[in-house]
């Protein structure tokens, strides 16, 4: 049985800069060409549609596999969103990987014209979510998926009942790698002990199925050298010193050697395996993906 700390990487290359039709064939191409595991789309307004946009790729690539990181399940009705998903399984051959979550952004909602519910009902909605597909991958419902048993199903989040959640159901658990904060005030990371201590947390609910569910985490940086100043996706300034920086889960710091070694530790002590790389680190990180190769 395979270890949660010798499981083979997996790497995915997240997308969400809107562009022409072109240049999305071109990108989903060449994540495929560099080696990337997983092409996944994010889901906010302002950025390209997640079912649309993995059909394009689906048409122009060949093996890279196509995924949601994540859907806001708060956006849709359950059973129309599993019929969509299983067409989108069907039309890229197979090729889906669902990732999910319960929404944290207001100022999406609030543009949207939708109710900001307070978490608990947007974890209900998660769930209820969950369920559906679950159902639909048991063959069980109006949606049908190419794959047997449907496609692998990721959760993302950090509060005690998502990771619940996911720890009972997902096959893949995402960590935000976020730090707590006011529900609706926006994201910025954690340190590192604080992230460290939601992957634990998991650990000890997995329990039996430790071995048989991936760890993934965002990779928002990837520098050739520490220093300050340096911002997190949310444009938040990240004031550490280059050896906190090289700490954090989300920021690899270093040569492709010395940054590979990283997730090799990172995977020793934390079993994380599977790493999503934001757009714009795509290039910087392809030397990262061939060291570990």
């Amino acid at each position: 049985m395979t270890s949660i700390h010798d499981r083979p990487f997996r790497f995915g290359l997240c997308v969400f800069t809107p562009t022409s039709r072109a240049e999305w064939i071109a990108k989903a191409r060449a994540a495929e060409d560099l080696g990337y595991d997983v092409l996944s789309v994010s889901d906010h307004l302002g950025m390209p549609a997640p079912v649309p946009t993995l059909l394009l790729a689906a048409e122009a690539t060949e093996r890279i596999r196509l995924g949601t990181l994540v859907l806001n399940t708060t956006l849709y009705e359950p059973t129309v969103l599993a019929r969509d998903l299983a067409a989108v399984d069907r039309y890229s051959g197979g090729r889906l990987e669902i990732g999910l979550g319960a929404g944290y952004d207001r100022a999406q909602f609030d543009a949207a014209g939708l109710p900001w519910t307070p978490p608990s009902e947007r974890t209900r909605k998660l769930e209820r979510t969950v369920a559906e597909l679950r159902r639909a991958a048991r063959g069980d419902h109006h949606a049908v998926f190419e794959q047997a048993g449907g496609p692998p199903l990721l959760v993302a989040g950090r509060g005690d009942r998502v990771l619940r959640l996911a720890a009972e159901q997902a096959d893949v658990i995402a960590f935000t790698g976020t730090a707590a904060v006011r529900d609706g005030d926006g994201l910025r990371l954690g340190d590192p002990a604080e992230i460290a201590g939601r992957i634990r947390y998991v650990h000890g609910l997995l329990g039996e199925r430790i071995s048989d569910v991936e760890l993934n985490i965002p990779i928002h940086r990837v520098l050739a050298a520490g220093g300050a100043p340096v911002s997190d996706v949310w444009r938040n300034e990240l004031d550490l010193t280059p050896d906190d920086l090289a700490e954090l889960p989300s920021v690899l710091v270093g040569s492709p050697a010395e940054c590979a070694e990283r997730l090799r530790e990172r995977r020793k002590d934390l079993g994380l395996t599977y790493y999503s790389v934001l757009e714009p680190e795509m290039e910087s990180f392809a030397p990262v993906l061939e060291a570990l190769r």
